[in-house]
C-alpha cells in the first residue's frame, strides 16, 4: 500500500517544468515569476506580549517568464516537454 504523505517538496526548475507542461509550451527558455505583495499588519510578540508594527510579504502570482540561459529556475521547453511528432 503507498504511503499517505502529508508534504509534497519541489525545487524551482520541477515547478518550472510542471508549468511548462500545463501551458503546453514546446519551445524556448522558460522561468519561474514570481511576484510579491506587501501589507503592514500589527504584530503580538508571543514571548512578551509586546505589539509592534510588521510587514507581511504574500506571494500574489507565480507564473512563466520568458529567459536567455538555463539556471536553476529556468527551465528549456524543448527538453522537458517537445513537440509531438
Amino acid at each position: 500500500m503507498a504511503e499517505n504523505k502529508q508534504l509534497y517538496v519541489f525545487s524551482h526548475a520541477e515547478v518550472v517544468e510542471a508549468l511548462i507542461k500545463k501551458q503546453n509550451l514546446n519551445d524556448g527558455i522558460w522561468a519561474l515569476y514570481v511576484e510579491f505583495g506587501i501589507a503592514a499588519i500589527n504584530a503580538q510578540n508571543p514571548t512578551t506580549g509586546d505589539i509592534s508594527p510588521a510587514a507581511v510579504v504574500p506571494i500574489a502570482k507565480l507564473g512563466l517568464q520568458k529567459a536567455a540561459t538555463i539556471s536553476p529556475i529556468a527551465v528549456d521547453a524543448a527538453l522537458v516537454n517537445p513537440a509531438s511528432k
